[in-house]
């Protein structure tokens, strides 16, 4: 079983990074951070005779590393109750990924992966985040992407999210979670 964290963040220290890095804690993840990337808005050329034209741009290559992995986790500060306008364009993005050749079986792909989410904002995160997850929730759904659950966190000022009790004990929670499901498929191959 791999993890590849996708985070959405714009500071390196920021909440939350530092939540993610409590479901992750003593995990071999990939961390793919966005910010460090271009990712060129998309042009919904779904329509168009050609189709979707090829884009010079880092989009590719990080979905290739993505779908090498068994779980995704996407972290993401909420930014004006949505998440992050950098993961948006990812997730934009896989509109063309969908119609390029060597993805045609894309949902079928991602229906053998699970989704975690990982959300932190300052204002009312626990009522206010959850049309984030619900957005979340119809993005798998589309693509048959298994939703596993989800954190979220609440915090106002960098570090804050410490303060957050049931964010670092959701964290936690799901970092067991992930451990014990690690420790599961290993005996499992281990018997084959």
């Amino acid at each position: 079983m791999s993890i590849v964290v996708i985070n959405g963040g714009s500071r390196p220290n920021g909440n939350t990074r530092i939540l993610t890095d409590h479901v992750v804690k003593d995990l071999q993840v990939e961390t793919i951070e966005l910010e460090n990337y271009r990712i060129e808005p998309i042009v919904d050329e779904r329509h168009a005779p050609e189709g979707f034209q090829e884009v010079d741009d880092d989009y590719r290559a990080l979905m290739d590393r993505v779908m090498q992995h068994d779980i995704l986790i996407f972290a993401t500060p909420i930014y004006w109750y949505t998440m992050s306008g950098t993961m948006k364009k990812f997730f934009d993005r896989w509109s063309q990924t969908m119609r390029e050749p060597e993805y045609e079986d894309f949902r079928e792909r991602m229906a053998k992966k699970k989704a975690y989410v990982i959300a932190v904002g300052g204002d009312s995160p626990y009522i206010k985040g959850l049309p984030l997850l619900q957005q979340f929730h119809f993005l798998f759904d589309f693509v048959n992407l298994p939703y596993a659950g989800y954190v979220l966190g609440e915090a106002n000022r960098p570090g804050a999210i410490t303060e957050d009790k049931r964010a670092i004990f959701s964290a936690d929670q799901l970092n067991e979670t992930l451990k014990k499901e690690k420790t599961e498929l290993k005996k499992i191959a281990a018997n084959k």
